[in-house]
């Protein structure tokens, strides 16, 4: 990972820790959700959008684990008659990349894992951007769906009501009106980023990034010494200029009924 003197294991680590916190959320927010736990494994199962993977989503410790539970995972889901569930695979994990293509899951996204040294961040200029650190969680679900072209409600069924301390959630408004979100969570001195979303018709005007950059030095503030997130290919120009350096793609293998 160029620009970090932290070796890459323990970025993938802290991560992890990170999205583990999430998955937890996820499994208590949304109507019907649970978590399943085996040795090493962890999966939210929401059933309340059975067709949304990115909701329906494991994380393992080791590829031996994953290996061992991946049948069990499979009966989970179908139980709870979820449809789409996937499993994020750091990319340098080819046998559980093998394991699950055996299987007949599908490669359906490669977000980068990508992370900061908060302590290099310079200090932020909110000079004109409207915002607050006390968003509405319903702004957060109402400018995701906008943003990522689901239907409205989508993200109300994922997240549902979580509770009160899941995230932070900033928020940037023009002319009065909510139009960008970002949420960030505190694990073990790691800034996870969440949720980033700007509304279509208020892109282009860097509020995302401008957003982000306030959350993340309040996060310094707090004394957490890191931030990790998964980029995807519209968000990464606005997290390079922050400062992130990305440390390899985490790969989301879907399995679909």
């Amino acid at each position: 990972m160029n620009g970090s003197d932290r070796p890459d294991t323990e970025w993938w680590a802290r991560m992890h820790r990170s999205m583990a916190h999430v998955w937890r959320t996820l499994a208590v927010g949304s109507r019907g959700a649970h978590l399943v736990e085996l040795d090493g494994v962890m999966a939210a199962v929401v059933p309340a959008i059975p067709e949304r993977s990115v909701f329906n989503s494991v994380l393992y410790d080791r590829p031996d684990q994953l290996a061992r539970g991946r049948d069990g995972l499979a009966r989970a889901y179908d139980d709870a008659g979820v449809r789409a569930w996937t499993v994020w695979v750091p990319e340098h994990d080819h046998d559980t990349a093998e394991l699950l293509a055996s299987a007949g899951h599908v490669l359906d996204a490669a977000p980068l894992a990508m992370g900061l040294e908060l302590a290099a961040l310079p200090e932020p200029d909110p000079d004109g951007l409207e915002w607050s650190s006390d968003g509405s969680l319903d702004e957060l679900k109402r400018i995701n769906d906008a943003a990522y072209g689901y239907a409205p409600g989508t993200f109300d069924l994922g997240i549902g009501a979580p509770p009160e301390d899941a995230w932070r959630i900033y928020e940037a408004r023009l002319a009065g009106e909510p139009a960008c979100v970002v949420s960030t969570t505190d694990v073990e001195g790691d800034c996870g980023v969440w949720w980033v979303a700007t509304m279509p018709d208020a892109r282009g005007r860097g509020l995302a990034g401008r957003l982000l950059h306030v959350a993340l030095a309040e996060a310094r503030e707090r004394g957490i010494e890191t931030s990790t997130l998964q980029a995807t290919k519209m968000g990464r120009s606005i997290y390079r200029r922050l400062g992130y350096v990305d440390f390899g793609e985490i790969r989301m293998w879907e399995w679909r009924r």
